[in-house]
């Protein structure tokens, strides 16, 4: 019989088992290369000659990834800007849910900003498709990864979900730990970010007798993260095409390109704002003849509400429609870059020009449209650049 219960195959690493993982990742020669990538050969010698002092996950994140995101955004953004800290407290844990652009960095630059807010990092999903070999198990485990199985047959994803929730679930109120998930399967492809009413099942299967008791546990923020370049755009523009061809297949090492390419690529500006925690409205919702589709739509309109409008989304969605509506959103220098930019990036594709056009400004358009539909239920205080 299944164990709903059973996280050993799906926890970070325990304090415990940090020494030999730590061993191994050290030694590897593919964390030299990634060191060697991400930081300046001062800061590379510096850490390498504190190895011997590395205790802990805490050491690790502080030490290494939070110096590497600071690295790879001062490397490939204009800045990054965060709102919404002061809705949530140091002394709770959380379950943060977030639009999903890119695969390392979405969950990455949350982390920075709880370090710099004076939080603690939370754990984070990790799909099971990245767990491709021993290194990369052992660097997700050490960062406070915990496992999500998204293969399987109709049983087993089943019986995974409900696993994965009561996992969740424990480390918010066993282990005071607060977590990080996506609102939807994988990325978004096309700019629409729409929480999926599935994922919001699978948190409450673990307590269902109770809806307001249920997700009050698990005291819930919305979360919104902003790019100003979307972070590999022409893959996921690639990938839109191909699929409504119907022959799209996804490569083995397809993940892994998209990460180093979303490392890598222009970003501009960068924005991740905290919405509005889902207990302070909770009793309303709970009052709902449909509580569940209620609360969907609350997430959606935290989510969009705290959107990050750029120039970008407001060009591309003029262009699609083929208007001038918010003109007032940018500069005809501005217009002129990005259309260059889109050009550029399309090259990249040869494949239906037209076809691939609409699919490119539809990524960045549809941010606008779907902010359209809600009316932001807080202000956008952004914070300045940090």
């Amino acid at each position: 019989m299944f164990n709903y219960f059973d996280f050993e195959d799906i926890r970070p690493y325990s304090a415990e088992e940090f020494a030999s993982a730590w061993i191994r990742i050290k030694d590897n020669p593919t964390f030299h290369a990634a060191l060697q990538y991400l930081f300046s050969e001062d800061e590379r010698k510096n850490i390498i000659a504190d190895f011997p002092n590395f205790n802990s996950t805490r050491d690790f994140q502080l030490k290494i990834m939070h110096r590497a995101i600071r690295n790879i955004l001062s490397q490939s953004s204009a800045g990054l800007s965060s709102g919404g800290f002061e809705n949530i407290s140091p002394n709770e844990s959380y379950t943060f849910i977030s639009n999903h652009r890119d695969i390392f960095l979405d969950s990455g630059i949350l982390q920075i900003l709880l370090v710099e807010h004076g939080h603690d990092t939370s754990e984070i999903t990790f799909g099971n498709n990245l767990m491709m070999n021993q290194f990369l198990i052992d660097i997700g485990k050490v960062n406070k990864m915990f496992t999500v199985y998204r293969t399987g047959n109709r049983r087993e994803i089943y019986d995974n979900s409900i696993r994965l929730s009561n996992y969740m679930r424990y480390a918010i109120t066993s282990k005071k730990q607060s977590t990080w998930i996506a609102q939807r399967n994988g990325r978004t492809k096309n700019g629409w970010d729409e929480t999926q009413v599935g994922l919001l099942k699978m948190l409450q299967v673990s307590k269902p007798d109770n809806f307001e008791e249920s997700f009050a546990e698990l005291n819930i923020v919305p979360v919104s993260i902003s790019y100003e370049f979307e972070p590999c755009d022409i893959l996921k523009v690639r990938e839109n095409y191909y699929s409504l061809k119907g022959n799209y297949t996804k490569s083995a090492d397809e993940d892994v390109k998209s990460i180093l390419a979303g490392v890598t690529e222009n970003k501009g500006r960068v924005h991740l704002h905290l919405g509005q925690p889902l207990n302070s409205v909770l009793p309303q919702i709970a009052k709902e003849s449909d509580s569940m589709k209620a609360l969907n739509y609350f997430m959606d309109a935290e989510i969009s509400g705290s959107y990050q409008l750029f120039p970008t989304n407001y060009i591309a969605y003029d262009l699609l429609y083929s208007n001038s509506k918010t003109n007032s959103q940018y500069t005809v220098e501005q217009k002129e870059y990005f259309i260059h930019y889109m050009h550029q990036k399309l090259k990249l594709v040869q494949e239906d020009e037209r076809t691939l056009q609409r699919l490119f400004l539809e990524l960045y358009a549809n941010p606008v449209a779907n902010s359209l539909k809600f009316k932001p239920t807080q202000l956008n205080s952004t914070s300045e650049v940090r």
